[in-house]
């Protein structure tokens, strides 16, 4: 079975030509979105955070993926790189898009209301990952990629990784699970009633 993603968001290609014109390379890649799109139909009226717009790449496959009720909280700290998502997702009236450090949000955000975050900045992942849980609904659904070595990664990376992986396991409020899948996909639902 060929597990490239047949289909796109009618926004996806023109959010990729710009992002590669800008030399923007951080985007997250068609089966991290195709993951993300099929995860956000799954909460029906949800409430979704995004750690990391970026240009607006993985954005436009959550929005793709969620229902008229649901809505969508995007955080981003490179007003450059968030104009793009803002010009071609702008106009739904679904997403908000937040010009912030994602470490700000996470410690003044409300708790216990978000029905699934994807973390794809380090805020939410290697820093401020209790915030960033203590956020999820019981049920909600935590997600995080970049997790296979990339060529890219400085050396200390790999030790950064590999404690995040550790620390996720451990986890009495979490149960996650690994995906060889993309860049490396972890997903790990909020089990705590009382978070």
């Amino acid at each position: 079975m060929n597990d490239q993603p047949v289909y796109r968001p009618p926004s996806a290609d023109a959010i990729l030509a710009e992002t590669k014109a800008i030399g923007f390379t951080m985007t997250s890649e068609p089966k991290t979105g195709s993951l993300l799109r099929m995860l956000a139909a799954a909460k029906p009226a949800g409430e979704l955070l995004e750690l990391g717009t970026g240009t607006g790449y993985a954005t436009a496959w959550l929005l793709d993926g969620m229902d008229a009720a649901s809505r969508l909280t995007s955080v981003e700290s490179e007003a450059r790189f968030q104009g793009i998502a803002q010009k071609h997702l702008g106009q739904d009236s679904r997403v908000r898009l937040v010009h912030s450090d994602a470490a700000e949000y996470l410690t003044a955000a409300e708790p216990a209301r978000f029905d699934l975050i994807f973390a794809d900045t380090w805020a939410g992942k290697f820093t401020h990952l209790d915030e960033a849980v203590a956020l999820l609904k019981p049920g909600g659904l935590y997600v995080i990629d970049d997790m296979l070595p990339q060529t890219s990664w400085p050396d200390e990376h790999v030790n950064k990784v590999t404690r995040l992986l550790e620390e996720l396991s451990e986890r009495t409020d979490l149960l996650s699970t690994r995906l060889n899948w993309a860049t490396g996909i972890v997903l790990a639902v909020q089990t705590k009633s009382d978070a």
